[in-house]
């Protein structure tokens, strides 16, 4: 199953070319698509403060695409809590640690994640 960073699930929402078509094609053709909870906080959180553009109706765009949506656990906040600190940013140590403990190939752009030991998919 692989896991969507937050830019890469906005990505794919508005068809932005910085998603490549290799993973675009993954993302259409697997049944196991997966969204972090943590998501949808950073995209909110953002959203608020006028950093970032997103889908009012994210819940429902999240539903109608068929990916799975992973909560946030006591388990990954401690995994999160014990990652080195190669990557200051709370949202991505969450996904990274959701990543590791769930088993899940993070699909991101960011290259400092490959820092960690967790398997990427590089989205752009």
């Amino acid at each position: 199953m692989i896991l969507l960073d937050t830019h890469v699930l906005l990505w794919w929402f508005f068809n932005d070319p910085h998603l490549t078509p290799g993973i675009a094609s993954l993302i259409t053709s697997s049944d196991d698509v997966a969204v972090s909870a943590v998501s949808g906080f950073e995209i909110v959180t953002k959203q608020a403060i006028g950093k970032l553009e997103a889908p009012d109706d994210l819940e429902a765009q999240v539903e109608r695409s068929g990916f799975t949506e992973i909560p946030v656990t006591l388990r990954h906040g401690v995994e999160a809590g014990r990652l080195p600190s190669h990557h200051k940013d709370p949202f991505d140590r969450l996904l990274i640690a959701q990543a590791r403990c769930e088993g899940l190939t993070l699909v991101t752009a960011d290259r400092a994640m490959s820092a960690y030991d967790v398997p990427i998919l590089p989205a752009g």
